[in-house]
């Protein structure tokens, strides 16, 4: 491929939760597609206990060794501070920062009414809050040099529903709300905003539970989907192939690329004199039933609605 076909030639990427799984597919990726990238991790394990820098460095070098240009930041995206140093490490390394991708995440799976503080403390803090803090430290920059891009990654557990996860699910919901938010925002500045739900076999999903014949097909359908798969959309959305895309949802699975819709009003009714919880009861039900949604869990959905 000559250079003039690389399509994030010359842009400075920061991926975060980059040492492994779909996040370090991601950057090299990119590297190959002529970006310079900031390797960000922290090391620590599914449930974010420990840390082990050493895991984005691990990349960092992958991507040096095949003739790239990539620095390890090891900082968490749940700190403010750790936030602006990510950012910082791009300015310092290569002068610049043109894409954030916020892929950092962990798991604290429990069913809802056994649910910890610090369980949904911690998923909130990463998957959501730090998703915010690094977009936000690369937003002035992006306002100065009136271009940029965010790519978040989200989850169907978020955007469809999933068992056990209403942390994991609230956070990965929010990206959506604050990805959208953005991209109002900052469009004015050319900086652009989408989301991408990925699919894929990781350690982290690899840590979800398979007690039940149903959780172990799950687990078995997973271990078909690679995670490099997902890659391609997100380093599209980083490019300025993808300058006219701004405020998307998206969810690829295999070689499957799938746009979700967004929340739209569904059904209507009107009531001249206003309305009470008694003839709610009598005309808005019977009403609004027939559109409800049921409780799917992603797996539901994208069984019925595939091929």
């Amino acid at each position: 491929m000559a250079n003039s076909d690389l399509i994030v030639e010359g842009k400075v990427v920061v991926v975060t939760g980059a040492g492994g799984g779909i996040g370090r597919t991601i950057a090299l990726l990119m590297a190959e597609q002529g970006a310079k990238v900031v390797v960000n991790d922290l090391g620590t394990a599914v449930d974010g206990s420990g840390s082990n820098p050493s895991l984005a460095e691990r990349v960092a070098q992958e991507i040096r060794d095949a003739g790239g240009g990539a620095v390890a930041n090891g900082d968490s995206v749940a700190s403010w501070d750790g936030a602006q140093r990510i950012v910082q490490t791009a300015l310092d390394a290569f002068g610049r920062i043109d894409v954030v991708v916020n892929n950092a995440g962990v798991l604290r799976d429990t069913i809802f009414h056994k649910m910890s503080p610090e369980d949904w403390g911690l998923s909130i803090a990463v998957n959501l809050t730090g998703g915010f803090y690094v977009s936000r430290a690369a937003a002035p920059h992006f306002r100065a040099q009136q271009s940029g891009a965010f790519v978040h990654i989200s989850s169907t557990s978020g955007l469809v529903g999933a068992m056990g996860q209403a942390n994991y699910s609230a956070a990965k919901m929010g990206l959506v709300g604050l990805s959208k938010s953005i991209a109002i925002d900052m469009q004015r500045f050319n900086v652009r905003s989408n989301v991408v739900a990925p699919t894929a076999f990781t350690r982290m999903t690899e840590s979800i539970a398979t007690d039940t014949p149903e959780q172990q097909e799950r687990a078995r359908q997973r271990e078909h989907v690679p995670e490099e798969k997902n890659a391609p959309l997100v380093v599209f959305l980083a490019s300025d192939a993808a300058k006219d895309v701004n405020g998307q949802v998206f969810y690829s699975r295999k070689n499957e690329l799938i746009m979700f819709s967004q929340m739209r009003p569904l059904s209507r009714i009107h009531s001249s004199t206003g309305w009470t919880p008694q003839s709610i009861a009598e005309h808005m039900l019977p009403a609004f039933k027939p559109s409800f949604y049921p409780l799917d869990l992603s797996r539901d959905v994208f069984r019925s609605w595939l091929p």
